[in-house]
């Protein structure tokens, strides 16, 4: 065999070979891992649920068949009076089990304002929370979502949540339970009124759900979520003030644009804010929008996710 003709088959074979690699390098580039875990919100459902299509014993099998997420965020309206039935519980565990979910968090509402000046009030609500703690710790859950409402000025509700935030943390923390609060409207979408509450409760423990939606500081009509906005806290400032005390992430979607990128938000610099923060945890998809149905939102919202995880 000629030299130029041994040349020209090593030549061939290293080309074949850099060809076979290349949609190995590709596929790898595409299946780098996110620097977080999706995790699924219930609320991303609630039409569903509220309507009676769905029930919660079903979220668990749907979050794992329908959109392929092992990690589950529960709210506490959607099995209200089942906190301390252990049977059903047992049913919602076994439920988890056979798809292979884990638990991570129960939202609650309703129970009381743990930020009420009024001391018996916001005791009452302390006390409402413990079974909710009781059922997260059953389920193998490791954090609690809680609001920090109240009636009266900025000074006397943040006072009072420093109070009753420390008091559930106490029972909580005999559970191994986080107590996180969420942005959910008037002094709590205050960037700075939350970071400073939570700080002045000063417990490793006691930590922040940051939610994309939900910035609204002031409304026309006084009340949380009905109403014209007339003051509202800059997302982006907020989520870099609270990453530090973040114990989870709640990625809000409304509308999506003809490249499947959230409208409201701008999740490429929104997750650059995450990332640089160092947040390694779970990042709740959270749809709530109208013009698109819960399953086209949950999986935009997913692929949004995937997408901008990666960077």
């Amino acid at each position: 065999m000629s030299s130029s003709r041994r040349q020209f088959l090593k030549q061939a074979a290293t080309v074949a070979a850099a060809a076979a690699v290349a949609p190995q390098a590709i596929a790898h580039e595409l299946a780098s891992p996110l620097f977080f875990e999706i995790s699924l919100a219930e609320w991303s459902l609630h039409k569903a649920l509220f309507s009676k299509k769905i029930d919660n014993l079903d979220f668990p099998a749907i979050a794992k068949k329908e959109y392929g997420i092992s990690v589950v965020e529960y709210v506490n309206q959607f099995f209200k009076d089942k906190a301390q039935d252990t049977k059903y519980l047992n049913d919602l565990l076994q439920r988890c089990r056979d798809h292979g979910v884990r638990n991570h968090l129960i939202m609650i509402d309703g129970e009381g304002d743990l930020g009420a000046p009024d001391q018996a009030a916001r005791l009452k609500a302390v006390e409402n929370h413990y079974k909710w703690v009781d059922a997260a710790k059953y389920l193998g859950c490791r954090t609690v979502r809680v609001n920090a409402f109240g009636k009266g000025s900025a000074t006397e509700v943040q006072q009072a949540a420093i109070d009753g935030l420390s008091r559930l943390n106490e029972y909580a923390q005999k559970a191994g339970i986080n107590v996180i609060v969420e942005n959910h409207g008037s002094y709590t979408s205050d960037g700075q009124w939350l970071l400073k509450t939570i700080r002045q409760v000063d417990k490793k423990s006691v930590g922040i759900l940051p939610d994309f939606g939900n910035f609204c500081v002031r409304r026309d009509t006084g009340e949380l979520y009905q109403g014209t906005c007339l003051e509202s806290y800059d997302k982006y400032k907020a989520i870099r003030e609270w990453m530090p005390l973040a114990k989870g992430v709640s990625a809000k979607t409304f509308e999506f644009d003809a490249a499947g990128n959230c409208v409201e938000t701008d999740y490429a610099k929104m997750f650059r804010i995450i990332k640089d923060s160092g947040f390694k945890g779970y990042v709740g998809i959270e749809y709530e929008g109208e013009k698109l149905s819960e399953d086209e939102g949950i999986r935009k919202t997913k692929a949004l996710l995937e997408r901008v995880g990666r960077v």
